[in-house]
């Protein structure tokens, strides 16, 4: 066993999440659980992890995942660039699964250090039989302490997979193996304690500048069946500063929906995604009314690889940071222009 002084420094944040929620106790589980346990109960409960990397728990928010908020995600980010500051190896946040997906791409988006972050949670409350929560913190701590994890933002650890946070998804409603990277794939994997990278992902451009601002509020809006301008039609009315549109396939919206997009797009951003969750927006291949041509052509900004979650995650930040319309568009090119000419080993962030 390695001394304790030569082991890494690993700082575990705690934000609530299944990972954290226990029944009251009088009430057993009809009550339900919620969180309640802060991240020193959770490293004390894995005691393998003190062979792993020397801790400091932090219990930074204790809430159910649909509750945290991009300023919260701005404020832990400020907070792990203090920690790197003072010396931590790595970082571990723990939270609920449900809006992983997004809190993780922000942090990928606002911390900008070569060493890890990594993002954690369980599938399987600490009162089930087989809970996942203990082996999941153990994996990310694991990632999070080892130096080839470096370089590669923020990623996501569960089910011993290692994911990029710009890629991953929540598939699943209740399935442990939940988190899978249509697009890519997943980064590595854990085997016997041992991290392995396969791929390595480029450092991102383009990024917001942006730690304590008021984040403007961005609509999320998706094409159905069916569908009219109603929804466009009121997005700028009701307050929103930008609206990110997850289209059908490769990028396409009903024809009767065109000209409400582009009257809104020549006013506010309005980013162009796909509703799939997996693959990158078609810019050249479709030219009727509601294509990928004809809404690019009106001034909608192509999300590229990024689904319709993490392009709101982004346009958010950009807004927030005080980017324009021009802006914006530069932004999202030089995200999707770094993901397709990187090198696949180069790494440093």
């Amino acid at each position: 066993m390695a001394a304790q002084a030569e082991l890494p420094r690993v700082t575990v944040f705690s934000l609530g999440g299944t990972i954290a929620s226990t029944s009251s106790g009088g009430g057993g589980a009809a009550g339900g659980v919620r969180p309640r346990l802060g991240a020193q109960e959770l490293v004390e409960a894995v005691p393998q992890l003190r062979d792993v990397a020397e801790l400091e728990a932090v219990a930074f928010r204790q809430a159910a995942s649909g509750d945290l908020t991009l300023p919260d995600m701005i404020a832990l980010a400020a907070e792990i660039i203090r920690r790197f500051d003072a010396g931590s190896s790595g970082v571990v946040v723990t939270q609920g699964t449900d809006t992983i997906e997004e809190t993780s791409f922000a942090l990928d988006l606002l911390v900008r250090s070569p060493r890890p972050v990594v993002v954690t949670g369980a599938m399987r409350n600490p009162t089930l039989a087989g809970a996942d929560g203990p082996a999941n913190l153990l994996g990310a701590v694991q990632v999070a302490a080892a130096p080839e994890a470096g370089g590669l933002g923020t990623l996501v650890v569960l089910n011993d997979e290692i994911h990029a946070a710009r890629f991953v998804r929540k598939t699943h409603t209740s399935s442990p193996a939940t988190f899978r990277s249509p697009t890519a794939g997943p980064l590595g994997w854990i085997v016997e304690g041992r991290p392995r990278i396969a791929l390595r992902t480029p450092v991102l451009d383009g990024l917001p500048s942006v730690l304590d601002q008021d984040v403007p509020p961005v609509a999320l809006v998706t094409a159905v069946l069916g569908d009219d301008a109603r929804l466009v039609e009121r997005v700028e009315e009701a307050g929103y500063a930008g609206l990110v549109l997850a289209g059908f396939g490769g990028g396409h919206v009903p024809a009767q929906v065109v000209p409400a997009l582009a009257d809104l797009a020549s006013r506010l951003p309005v980013v162009l995604a796909s509703r799939t969750g997996g693959g990158e927006l078609l810019q050249e291949t479709y030219g009727f009314p509601g294509s990928e041509r004809d809404l690019l052509a009106r001034g909608l900004i192509p999300a590229g690889f990024l689904d319709g979650l993490k392009a709101r995650i982004l346009l958010s930040l950009l807004l927030a940071a005080g980017a324009d319309l021009e802006g914006v568009r530069k932004a999202f090119e030089q995200i999707n222009a770094s993901v397709s000419s990187a090198g696949a080993g180069e790494a440093g962030r």
